[in-house]
């Protein structure tokens, strides 16, 4: 065991002024006296760095571990897919909840005579059923050409604007389509004007 032998100094004025500093091994005197060595400040456990912190390593993934990650991975396309799903279907669904809510509340407080109008709109229906038995094309037309009608006498103006934007919609459907056509017909006309203008071997 060494032991630390020095000049009495005050332990405040250490760390200002140089020291000499011996070690010597625990024994008689005469033999302190002739192993004593000189030891520098740094050399003492006392003023030695700190240890370094130890490094996390992260252990190895185990068989569950690396069995829930290939499930991840088998799982990630179809998740998205279901995201895609859901973000396409979900402003529909809202819509179709938004509009069974207006008409319960419309339903809870309706305009005057809305009851007996909508009687008389399904009497039409059912007389067009009646009328309509003997083939399916009349089962579908005669009913909703009568429902169609009374609902109209009953309701001009929503009539008149569904009717409107209803004619809008074909008239911009059959230029779609007119347009379609055309450009079908063209490359087909082109190549045989081309044909024909194309000189006749003699």
């Amino acid at each position: 065991m060494l032991k630390v032998t020095g000049s009495g100094v005050m332990p405040g004025t250490l760390g200002l002024l140089p020291v000499t500093v011996r070690a010597a091994a625990a024994g008689d005197g005469e033999q302190e006296a002739a192993s004593c060595s000189v030891l520098n400040r740094d050399e003492l456990s006392l003023y030695a760095d700190p240890p370094q912190r130890p490094v996390y390593e992260e252990p190895e993934a185990g068989q569950l571990e690396q069995s829930v990650a290939s499930f991840r991975k088998l799982l990630e396309p179809h998740a998205a897919w279901w995201q895609g799903t859901y973000s396409i279907i979900q402003p529909r669904v809202h819509s179709v909840l938004q509009g069974g809510h207006d008409a319960y509340s419309y339903l809870n407080d309706p305009p005057k005579d809305f009851y007996p109008r909508a009687g008389v709109i399904g009497l039409t229906g059912v007389l067009g059923l009646l009328l309509a038995r003997s083939s399916r094309t009349k089962r579908l037309l005669y009913p909703a050409g009568l429902v169609t009608l009374s609902t109209s006498l009953y309701y001009p103006e929503q009539a008149a604007a569904i009717a409107k934007s209803a004619g809008e919609s074909v008239y911009d459907r059959a230029v779609q389509g007119y347009a379609a056509v055309e450009k079908m017909l063209k490359p087909q006309s082109k190549g045989a004007k081309a044909a024909d203008s194309e000189p006749k071997p003699r």
